[in-house]
């Protein structure tokens, strides 16, 4: 093999494989909402049809990850009947001088619960600026789907706490382009 049929196939094999490593959260935050693994919330575009006997208290959690933000539920733990549509809200501020843009991911726990939580509408997974000193409310729209009735192991579950962990977004574009160069070089 010829010195630069090599460096293509180097070069290859490196664009490959940062290619993977930027695809490996996108294909691991599906898996995740498609089971409810790790407790990753379900996402729908209807109502349940119905709404159950059956009470839950859903706690809300805000966590900030080396962001200059201030991060807060406005709503305390609500009391929702097991299919019942809700609405919960959280307040954010950018505390800093600068605009930053940043991202928010999320959980259930229980773990297992996450299955039968499910977001109507949400803020989370939305990359979004947040201008310097800029405050803004944020509306979670959601239900507990009442199949969680089915699930024998989650009789005894009577709260859900749901999690939200705000961290700058990255900007890949420059590493890809980077790598680019690199494998143009070499041919």
């Amino acid at each position: 093999m010829n010195k630069n049929a090599l460096g293509f196939v180097i070069g290859g094999v490196a664009f490959g494989m940062l290619g993977l490593a930027f695809a490996s959260k996108p294909l691991y935050d599906t898996f995740c909402r498609v089971t409810g693994y790790g407790g990753t919330t379900q996402v729908a575009t209807e109502r349940p049809e119905g709404v159950i006997d059956r009470k839950m208290l859903v706690r809300l959690d805000t966590n900030i990850r080396g962001l200059p933000f201030e991060f807060r539920p406005l709503d305390g733990p609500v009391e929702v009947q097991v299919g019942e549509t809700a609405m919960v809200k959280f307040e954010l501020t950018n505390t800093s001088d600068r605009p930053i843009r940043a991202i928010a991911s999320y959980n259930v726990t229980p773990f297992d619960a996450g299955t039968y939580f499910t977001k109507l509408q949400c803020f989370c997974f939305d990359e979004q600026t947040y201008e310097p000193g800029e405050t803004v409310v944020l509306p979670v729209i959601f239900f507990v789907n009442p199949l969680i009735e089915e699930e024998a192991t989650l009789d005894d579950v009577k709260a859900i706490t749901l999690s939200y962990t705000y961290y700058e977004a990255e900007d890949n574009k420059d590493a890809l382009a980077s790598l680019s160069n690199l494998v143009s070089e070499d041919e």
